[in-house]
């Protein structure tokens, strides 16, 4: 791969001339990236770890209202980044988009930072127990607008980070291929640990000395985040928008099902569809993806008429005929949707730490000594806590004594990671429903509010929920960034946080369902009452258990299966990998050996 201010035949673009001395890309545009991701995530966290908290008590929300609004905003921010992902594939870049998605989040913090300045854009304060005022529908109107900016700049930001970090790296060299594998975990790292360091402040301050400063704080981070993106400009490789892999992927639908009835098992020679190449074509430059199932998808790039070719061999209708390198990358995602799923089950079981959890830990005793209380979303860095300590571990202090004793490299699989994360998921949620029984059966007892139980009884299962996304997520994202080609990174990161929404979603699903269930005949609902006293949580918490126990079973019999042993194969004189899901794009791994990639992170 060439790089900026070689040859523009390779697809990137300079922001500003660059000599051969100093080529762009590599660490030194990396650390800027870092930088802004830093102070990006560190707002947005600020943000997402204490939003509960902040419409509980400065706009008078509980129950079921109030869960549905962090799930549905959570949910909506994860799925913007399919939008994102178009955005950037087809008009903007990555560059670009990652700018405007940082500006959105500023403009939306900053309205957040004036809803709790201005006491007329939010209720009267309601205490604990007493009567609540409801917010105005124009106050509501406010409130989402601003997050509804946030969720914008989120949908521009998450799909094109991690994949504008792996485009600074050149993966045809043994050297890129090394760097890229440190990046990813450092990478998740590096801000991991800034998150847990700024939070514990941020947070403090939000809960028990100002909202406001505690929003201004992350609103400042935000345009920092932006000064030093702006600042590396000059050292980023960045490649031009060449079409949305997503608008590729439904032509291939559209064409297969338009030749659903061609038999390709019959004797008859098919032709099948390759673009000429014209000079500088970026498709020609794509590597060729091999996927042995789903043949179906085949007969959307099988030639049935000459008519479907114009003079220069170019389809005169797309959505009738697509290549075989349009047809391999929608294999390569199909094949990759069984595990996705199970990557779905554990992250329902991270939201409720975000709503549920948080609501258990502000109905317990949170005080530390004589003079300080916990914040209630203190809770949450634990799960952090735990999540670095075992990235640092892994990498640290495993892997390099497994391999000195070994011999060989012995990194735990994507197989493993996976099915570690559904184990820690459900002994997550059975940690939080023992948890819960005891906290309600002592306030109940001595019929306060507030249990007497302290909230450090919350640890575990926030601990199981850090090392459920370390082991989970984590491999999840592996699996989606090296399985696909590198024109398809915005896609990987895309059906990431898809993966997120889709769990909020069926978070809210599953809230709103038991409380209705459970509240038919003038019963009381287990969930849905401002007093979690007045609920039964526990039992909420045993049913996502179960549900998790589902998820282990499914993975363990029907997806890994959808996880094998690559093998390496030589195509057109480069390495990549084959196996029963699809190829990888490029050989991260080497052409020596066949291991696992080092974790990827995910924000």
């Amino acid at each position: 791969m060439e790089r900026e201010g070689h040859s523009p035949s390779n697809g990137e673009f300079p922001l500003s001339p660059q000599s051969d001395s100093k080529k762009p890309g590599g660490w030194k545009a990396i650390k800027f990236i870092l930088g802004n991701e830093s102070f990006e995530k560190l707002a947005s966290m600020s943000l997402l770890a204490n939003i509960t908290l902040y419409l509980r008590t400065r706009y008078s929300m509980s129950g079921i209202f109030l869960v549905n609004v962090v799930t549905i905003w959570s949910g909506t921010s994860n799925i913007a980044s399919i939008a994102g992902a178009i955005v950037s594939d087809i008009y903007l870049g990555r560059f670009r988009t990652l700018l405007i998605g940082t500006i959105f989040s500023l403009l939306g913090m900053g309205a957040m930072t004036l809803t709790a300045g201005i006491p007329e854009l939010r209720p009267p304060v309601c205490h604990e127990q007493s009567v609540c005022i409801d917010p105005q529908k124009w106050q509501l109107a406010f409130l989402f607008s601003s997050l509804g900016l946030v969720a914008l700049g989120a949908g521009a930001i998450r799909p094109c980070n991690i994949a504008f970090g792996a485009d600074q790296f050149d993966t045809s060299t043994e050297e890129g291929r090394s760097q890229l594998n440190s990046f990813f975990n450092w990478w998740y790292f590096s801000f991991t640990i800034a998150l847990i360091i700024a939070l514990t402040g941020v947070v403090y301050i939000q809960t028990n000395i100002s909202w406001v400063i505690g929003f201004a704080i992350p609103t400042a981070c935000l345009a920092l985040s932006i000064t030093i993106f702006l600042i590396g400009r000059y050292t980023y490789i960045c490649k031009r928008p060449q079409g949305s892999v997503f608008v590729d992927m439904a032509k291939v639908v559209s064409a297969a099902f338009r030749k659903r009835k061609i038999n390709l098992k019959s004797g008859n020679q098919h032709s099948f569809y390759e673009p000429p190449q014209f000079g500088h074509d970026p498709e020609s430059e794509m590597p060729k993806l091999l996927v042995k199932k789903f043949k179906c998808f085949d007969k959307a790039a099988v030639i049935t008429d000459p008519s479907e070719l114009d003079a220069q061999g170019m389809p005169t209708n797309t959505w009738k005929l697509s290549s075989m390198q349009q047809v391999e990358q929608l294999k390569c995602l199909v094949g990759i949707v069984p595990v996705w799923f199970s990557g779905i089950g554990c992250f329902v079981v991270m939201d409720q730490q975000n709503t549920f959890g948080i609501l258990q830990a502000i109905q317990m005793k949170k005080s530390f000594g004589n003079h300080f209380t916990i914040p209630p979303a203190w809770m949450g860095i634990s799960s952090m806590v735990a999540l670095s300590i075992w990235i640092y571990i892994y990498e640290i202090v495993y892997i390099p004594r497994a391999k000195k004793i070994l011999k060989r490299d012995s990194r735990l699989t994507i197989k493993q990671r996976i099915r570690a994360g559904i184990i820690m998921s459900i002994l997550c949620m059975v940690a939080a429903g023992i948890v819960e029984k005891r906290r309600r059966e002592s306030a109940l007892e001595q019929g306060s509010f507030a249990s007497s139980l302290h909230v450090a009884a919350l640890l575990p299962q926030f601990i199981f929920s850090g090392l459920t996304e370390a082991s989970a997520a984590v491999a999840v994202m592996e699996l989606l960034t090296t399985q696909m080609s590198e024109n398809m990174r915005s896609v990987a990161g895309a059906m990431f946080f898809f993966s997120l929404s889709i769990a909020s979603y069926l978070s809210s699903l599953i809230v709103n369902i038991i409380h209705s269930v459970t509240g038919g005949n003038g019963k009381s609902p287990w969930l849905g009452s401002h007093d979690l006293n007045k609920n039964r949580l526990e039992y909420y918490y045993f049913i996502i258990a179960a549900l998790a126990c589902i998820n282990l079973i499914y993975f363990t019999f029907f997806g890994s299966s959808f996880i094998s042993s690559a093998k390496s194969i030589k195509v057109e004189g480069e390495l990549h990998l084959e196996n029963s899901v699809g190829s990888m794009a490029q050989d991260f791994r080497g052409a020596t050996e066949t291991k696992d990639l080092k974790e990827l992170g995910a924000a």
